[in-house]
């Protein structure tokens, strides 16, 4: 390659970026400041020193070189650790989509939750039902083989496999599976249809029939909706009180924490917004409440983060409900810009900073729980929830 195509495909490069930034800032309603003054020119001599190194590595190197995109990614990501933030990365095309998936809580697939018993043992289906994959034929404890006739291998993970079977909705999958007790495999064909990922999980408590238990395991399109339904349904069933558990809840979308805060709160603050110029934005409750004075305690642990923080903050802060837990929250108080690149990929940027209504800054601190509970081996060893056991404890 001549020195003067590669410094051409420099430009090109980070024009290309900067342009797909843009782009997706806008349809995002993110505003993108574009700075003048000729910043791409003048870098290009600084490209010309990095095709200059990159070609001597070429005419040497005794191994295998990357690809082209190989290297872009590869660049992209050397520059973004230059920044020294934790939360400013490069997600890759898949991992992209598996995001989007899971932030939309749907996604097309088959209706199945696949597993491995041990490593390199088999992955296993087992159907959810009124799914496409129990409706095909696919029964429980059925072995998968291959998926449109590709192999699955021992040293496949589930998350592969799965990614295999995930799909356009409206579009067909094979599955080569060995039913349980039988030897001879059978192919099974299933369209894939819109499946449901629930965010939430809500029981009453067996040991108090008058206290509702409400499992939060992040914060997607869908939670605002699905903890409103829990609420409903619990207090239909005679719940009097409320457990709202966000342990090991990593986040999510900053729109479902603000919902989820409102089924809570009346009207007030729910959380400060802070960015890099000090501007402020102040999200609030509403007047239109599920649950304004229900008794709740919120449940929190070391894998409590970003989007989970705010609603328990905010809960704490304004005296709604108090916080139970083995240790401090995780401390991700910031917000990331996601910009959807031409390929698939993404750059997620920190743009700003959350601060609980009474100004506490989540950001590398956390939350401190009310009342800490130790957990003790004895109680893993016995299969006891110690937290949710002090929670129920505080409700009663």
């Amino acid at each position: 390659m001549s020195d003067k195509l590669r410094n051409m495909l420099a430009v090109i490069l980070l024009i290309a970026l900067a342009v797909s930034a843009f782009v997706a800032g806008y349809f995002t309603n993110d505003f993108v400041e574009l700075r003048a003054g000729g910043t791409l020119v003048r870098d290009k001599q600084d490209f010309d020193l990095f095709w200059e190194a990159w070609s001597r590595v070429e005419s040497t190197f005794i191994g295998e070189l990357p690809t082209s995109k190989e290297l872009t990614y590869g660049a992209i990501r050397g520059a973004i650790a230059l920044l020294n933030d934790p939360y400013t990365v490069f997600v890759e095309p898949v991992a992209r989509q598996n995001e989007i998936q899971s932030l939309s809580g749907v996604f097309g697939g088959i209706g199945a939750y696949l597993s491995r018993s041990e490593e390199g043992g088999d992955i296993i289906l087992e159907p959810t039902p009124g799914n496409p994959a129990e409706t095909a034929g696919i029964l429980s404890q059925d072995v998968l083989l291959a998926v449109d006739g590709v192999p699955v291998t021992a040293d496949m993970t589930v998350a592969e496999a799965a990614d295999m079977i995930k799909g356009e909705i409206g579009t067909e999958v094979t599955l080569t599976v060995r039913h349980l007790g039988e030897e001879t495999p059978v192919e099974i064909t299933i369209e894939r249809a819109q499946i449901l990922d629930p965010s939430v999980s809500y029981r009453l408590l067996p040991e108090d029939e008058t206290i509702g238990y409400i499992r939060l395991f992040r914060f997607s399109g869908e939670s605002g909706k699905e903890v409103a339904e829990a609420i409903t349904a619990l207090t239909e069933q005679g719940a009097e009180k409320l457990v709202l558990d966000m342990r090991h809840n990593g986040g999510g979308l900053l729109d479902a924490a603000v919902d989820v805060a409102d089924h809570f709160l009346v009207d007030g603050t729910v959380l400060y917004q802070q960015d890099q110029r000090n501007d402020e934005l102040v999200y609030k409750a509403t007047d239109d409440t599920l649950a304004p004075d229900t008794p709740l305690v919120v449940l929190v642990d070391g894998g409590t983060a970003s989007a989970a923080e705010i609603v328990a903050g905010a809960l704490q802060d304004r005296g709604r409900a108090i916080l139970v837990g083995s240790s401090a929250t995780f401390g991700k108080g910031s917000v990331q810009l996601v910009f959807d690149l031409s390929d698939g990929s993404s750059v997620h940027v920190t743009s700003a900073r959350w601060y609980t209504p009474d100004r506490h800054q989540i950001d590398q601190q956390g939350l401190q729980p009310d009342v800490v509970v130790e957990v003790t081996q004895e109680g893993i060893d016995n299969g006891r929830d110690e937290v949710l056991e002090r929670a129920v404890e505080e409700l009663q």
